[in-house]
């Protein structure tokens, strides 16, 4: 569909409160992506737009319009993101897209990254939730019910690197040796080190937290733990922890109560977090805000998923946190994930697993993290109904093991379906 052919649709705005206003047939730009991307899009749609009918019998509808990104951008016009795409993403504010290949050779870094960078979409959003009979490595998956939120445009992903040899790493560490000595001797091998800088600002960390912090009030979980490696990186990470803690305790003292406010009370941390986390529902109802070392959260987020609610990060941590819990629950297979601006109010949803190019074009790949992000994307419009039968579609069909190949290899007694019948199947089912 091109605009033209829709000019009485409305836009999606963001008004002056910061609440969203979702037309009822809104235009909505999407990237079908690369490899399995067109596989799983065209299975998600349809999933989507089903679950729309049945929520609202065509008062509502998605008018979907299509913009090119990756390999199908740069066969048609010779841009591997081109910039009436991210103008498209602008304009109607919420979009969706499937997975991308990276250009070799130089060039763009990331077209994901190339995304969230353009429209400052500063958290990545991955909710980690187990759907009864996905199979998992892990002895209770049902205990895991989490919300990451990575914060996206600092950190390592920034992309300041010097490479090795290169006139610029000279320079570089000639500045450094010259004007930081001390930290210059901190490097063990300075004629062959490359060199990486991680910027963490106060900013960029408090628009994060505070995203998470509210997002947990309006969705009403117990706590937001903040994924922090302080105790080495102190003045990066564990930057991060304490404007965290200051930005809870300044903008949300009335309704959340903070670890560290324990520990003001000489309480050692382990005590404080047991005694906050006993008296809990003896809070009157504030959302605890607590810290963990990022290495102590992965293991656990493993052992004791059932401590955890939404976790605040910064970008590396979020990056291994995401693929990790995802592990715990069948994968990045069924793994949704949105970036979004909650100030501007641009949003972009998408498929978190890679485009594998070998299962491309054979309608046999498991189209569920693209239609757990369309989910996510009908929440954020506001279209819960629509998105509860999704939720209600996709948990019957598996409780069926009416499946795609990477689970059916897995469970025992399952009924193999290609990736368009099982997209068939949650339509079906959807009660």
């Amino acid at each position: 569909m091109s605009e033209k052919n829709v000019p009485d649709l409305k836009k999606i705005i963001l008004k002056k409160d910061g609440v969203l206003e979702v037309p009822n047939f809104p235009i909505i730009p999407f990237i079908e992506g690369d490899g399995i991307g067109p596989d799983v899009w065209r299975a998600a749609v349809r999933v989507i737009d089903a679950s729309i009918q049945k929520a609202y019998q065509g008062e509502r509808k998605i008018s979907w319009l299509e913009v090119l990104a990756g390999k199908k951008a740069f066969d048609t016009c010779g841009q591997w993101l081109p910039d009436e795409t991210i103008a498209a993403f602008k304009k109607y504010l919420v979009g969706i897209k499937g997975p991308l290949t990276t250009p070799v050779g130089g060039g763009i870094r990331s077209l994901n990254v190339a995304i969230r960078k353009a429209l400052d979409l500063y958290v990545c959003m991955r909710p980690v939730k187990y759907y009864p009979g996905v199979p998992s490595p892990v002895k209770n998956p049902e205990k895991v019910d989490m919300v990451i939120f990575r914060e996206n445009t600092e950190d390592i992903y920034t992309g300041i690197e010097f490479e090795e040899g290169s006139a610029e790493n000279k320079r570089f560490k000639a500045l450094l040796e010259e004007h930081f000595p001390e930290e210059f001797a901190k490097i063990r091998f300075p004629d062959t080190a490359a060199i990486g800088l991680k910027p963490v600002s106060i900013e960029g960390t408090t628009r994060l937290v505070r995203a998470a912090i509210q997002w947990a009030l309006d969705n009403h979980r117990k706590s937001v733990t903040l994924v922090h490696k302080g105790n080495i990186m102190k003045f990066t990470e564990g930057a991060f922890r304490n404007w965290g803690y200051d930005l809870a305790e300044t903008e949300f003292g009335e309704y959340v109560y903070t670890q560290r406010e324990w520990q003001k009370k000489k309480l050692d941390s382990g005590e404080a977090a047991a005694d906050a986390e006993k008296n809990l529902a003896l809070s009157g109802g504030k959302i605890y805000i607590k810290d963990i070392i990022a290495d102590i959260a992965l293991e656990q987020t493993i052992t004791q998923p059932e401590s955890f609610d939404v976790l605040a990060t910064l970008n590396l941590n979020g990056d291994y946190l995401s693929d990790a819990l995802a592990a715990q629950v069948g994968g990045v297979g069924i793994a949704p994930g949105g970036n979004i601006n909650f100030e501007a109010g641009f949003a972009v949803f998408e498929a978190t697993h890679g485009t594998a190019p070998i299962f491309a074009n054979q309608n046999i790949v498991n189209p569920s993290s693209l239609i757990l992000s369309g989910e996510m994307m009908l929440r954020y419009l506001g279209w819960n109904e629509a998105a509860d039968f999704i939720l209600s579609g996709l948990q019957t069909t598996i409780q069926e093991k009416t499946v795609t190949f990477d689970f059916h290899r897995l469970m025992e007694d399952a009924k193999l379906v290609k990736t368009s019948e099982f997209a068939d199947a949650i339509i079906e089912n959807m009660g």
